[in-house]
């Protein structure tokens, strides 16, 4: 159960992408890893641990070999640090009588009917003046208590309601935030709370990125604690398998790197995202910083392997009828290695052998898992990433129901399965 514990305080910790870089972080700064910044000149030593962090979402965490060769091996293991969710839009004070709501959009593909009626609370970053114009303070933010509500309609007014009535994301979704008994503050009281919270002025505000976030705990459901039920399993889950991986992992003749990509949920095509050129730049950077050329370079890449972690579909004991008919995954079967004929996984044979290879021999439980044949299925950061660094790819991830919920369930013990995969991928 430690790894579970483990998990929970993540998740919990987690509560904005920014916050999940933080936790992440700290966690390599207390394993020894030294921070670099993205935009110097390194000096990087053999036998050392570093990590970059990547305009406040995103991360790039590496260990450098004791014993280098002439051409360092490189392997890289990668997961996602954002889900779907509300976000708060520019200006949002509304007011309806005397309530004071929020105008939000809606980041990614949640199911939206789950984020009603639950204590919801406000997570991001503020931007400020600072020295510069061209280099405006951040302040981090996280209202840390229920603060908002987005209140169902009740179905005496809504008789339809159980059968599937749409859900419009500019109407249903906006969250109650106060009752409005000042006039005068009915205009700001979104930015008067936010400045409150980032301690300026509400004058001194710029921006802002705010996302609404779930702050139930998560808890240990089943007769023999056989499931774990918690907001942001996707993809909390893989974050933490990279991370442990990469501190637990000796590197001894090669380069270890993991990345932690902000924006899967809407496409990955952002300055942070699994689909632009980042992780090449960040991945040159090190074998430069080290002495070796560009040449050498391209070959560790082009000789590397990437273990693309995300959330899988396990069996919906209600709803069998949409899985495939053969390739199913249950939670508690361990790892699911993820395979598509459209590359929507990026997994071909030769690359998914090295994966069943490593669970084989090191005891790990795995099934192999595949979508419906007149079903589309999810994608991951695996294709994209394996499409611009032209590297074998591998898409793993823990069986889990309920996804894209504020709250989703997987098996207990699926994720020391994964932990262990992420791991042994390294010491292989």
């Amino acid at each position: 159960m430690n790894t579970i514990k483990e998990l929970e305080a993540l998740i919990a910790a987690s509560v904005s992408p920014y916050h999940c870089i933080m936790a992440s972080s700290k966690q390599l700064k207390d394993a020894g890893f030294k921070e670099l910044p993205l935009s110097a000149s390194w000096k990087l030593k053999k036998g050392e641990s570093y990590y970059i962090n990547v305009f406040d979402s995103s991360l790039i965490a590496f260990t450098v070999g004791e014993n280098l060769t002439d051409t360092p091996s490189l392997r890289l293991a990668a997961a996602h640090t954002d889900w779907p969710c509300l976000k708060v839009k520019p200006s949002p004070e509304l007011t309806s009588l005397d309530y004071g709501k929020l105008n939000v959009e809606v980041y990614g593909g949640p199911l939206l009917n789950t984020w009603f009626d639950r204590p919801l609370s406000m997570a991001g970053k503020v931007s400020v003046m600072g020295k510069s114009v061209m280099e405006p303070k951040t302040i981090f933010v996280d209202f840390a208590r229920p603060i908002i509500t987005v209140p169902s309609l009740a179905i005496h007014m809504n008789r339809e309601a159980n059968n599937g009535v749409p859900i419009n994301a500019q109407v249903d979704m906006l969250p109650i935030i106060t009752l409005i008994k000042d006039k005068l503050n009915q205009k700001d009281f979104f930015l008067h709370a936010l400045a409150k919270e980032a301690g300026v002025s509400k004058e001194d505000i710029l921006d802002y990125e705010i996302y609404v976030y779930s702050r139930e705990a998560g808890d240990l459901l089943g007769l023999h604690d056989e499931f774990f039920s918690a907001p942001r399993l996707d993809n909390i889950t893989s974050v933490h398998a990279c991370l442990n991986a990469i501190i637990e992992a000796p590197c001894k003749e090669g380069i270890h790197a993991i990345a932690l990509y902000d924006n899967e949920e809407i496409g990955s095509s952002t300055k942070q995202g699994a689909a632009s050129a980042m992780t090449e730049h960040v991945l040159e950077k090190i074998y430069l910083s080290l002495g070796y050329t560009r040449e050498t370079f391209l070959n560790g890449l082009l000789s590397g392997f990437l273990l693309s972690m995300d959330v899988a579909h396990a069996f919906h004991p209600n709803h069998g009828e949409k899985c495939d008919i053969k390739n199913q995954i249950v939670m508690g079967d361990g790892v699911a290695i993820k395979l598509a004929a459209s590359q929507s996984y990026a997994t071909d044979a030769s690359s998914t052998g090295v994966i069943e290879g490593i669970c084989r021999t090191n005891d790990i439980p795995y099934k192999k898992f595949s979508n419906r044949s007149d079903m589309r299925g999810g994608s991951t950061l695996g294709s994209i990433s394996s499409a611009l660094l032209t590297m074998r790819t591998v898409d793993v991830g823990v069986p889990m129901l309920a996804m894209h919920s504020a709250r989703e369930l997987m098996g207990t013990h699926d994720q020391a399965a994964l932990v262990k995969l992420a791991t042994e991928f390294f010491k292989a």
